[in-house]
């Protein structure tokens, strides 16, 4: 099986409950959704970067392997588009996985969700992805939310804020996932500021409402993107 996989590198996880750990990250090209935030939008790109075998793609991630080495991280563009690929790569190897989505696909991840370690499910605000229905995706972020949780596998929802960030969205999102999930263990939601940090100069303030009102109704970290801030990829 061959998939287009844009790049695979070793560096420092700068996101969610795993920063700091060493990771090879995995980054395969193409997405379905079109946000207004996106750092890696050439991945968008179904055709990037270089057709390759599940094989290959072990060679590849065998040569970064470090002493410090924790994990592999499945990220893109949205790596579900490839989900038969990644179902071959973890069902052959022992490595521990993050899978990093947005969550708009739940069958695709039905697929794999039971071979993951850890998942970062990135929830859209409104603002973030005009293209789409927000009712709509939300609803399916909500179903792969629900169903990581019946794997019980360790789960965070990212949702990257604005200045601009509406605090009472926030505290509804929060309050959704907590009504519909009804086993909220091993699950957070990571706040993550826009990059870059300038932005917040006036406005850090907001961020404190915003982790004060996602806290009424599930565990709430605000970590901004660090691998930024350390100048690594």
């Amino acid at each position: 099986m061959k998939t287009h996989v844009n790049e695979v590198f070793s560096s420092i996880q700068g996101e969610g409950i795993l920063i700091g750990r060493r990771q090879v990250f995995i980054r395969f090209s193409g997405c379905n959704l079109d946000c207004n935030y996106c750092d890696t939008s050439k991945s968008r790109d179904p055709l990037l970067g270089d057709l390759i075998s599940t094989e290959e793609l072990l060679f590849k991630i065998n040569k970064l392997i470090t002493p410090d080495f924790h994990s592999i991280s499945l990220t893109g563009g949205e790596p579900l588009l490839h989900s038969d690929f990644i179902k071959e790569i973890l069902e052959q190897n022992e490595f521990k996985s993050l899978l990093e989505t947005n969550g708009s696909l739940p069958g695709e991840l039905q697929k794999i969700a039971g071979l993951l370690d850890y998942v970062s499910l990135d929830i859209k605000l409104p603002e973030h992805e005009a293209s789409k229905n927000w009712d709509d995706l939300f609803g399916l972020e909500l179903k792969s939310i629900k169903l990581l949780r019946d794997e019980e596998i360790n789960t965070y929802c990212k949702v990257v804020v604005m200045p601009e960030t509406k605090v009472d969205m926030i505290g509804l999102i929060a309050s959704k996932i907590a009504e519909e999930v009804q086993n909220t263990s091993k699950l957070s939601m990571v706040i993550q500021p826009v990059s870059p940090l300038d932005l917040w100069a006036d406005g850090s303030q907001k961020l404190f409402e915003i982790s004060e009102e996602a806290g009424k109704y599930i565990d709430v970290l605000t970590i901004p993107q660090i691998h930024k801030l350390l100048n690594v990829r």
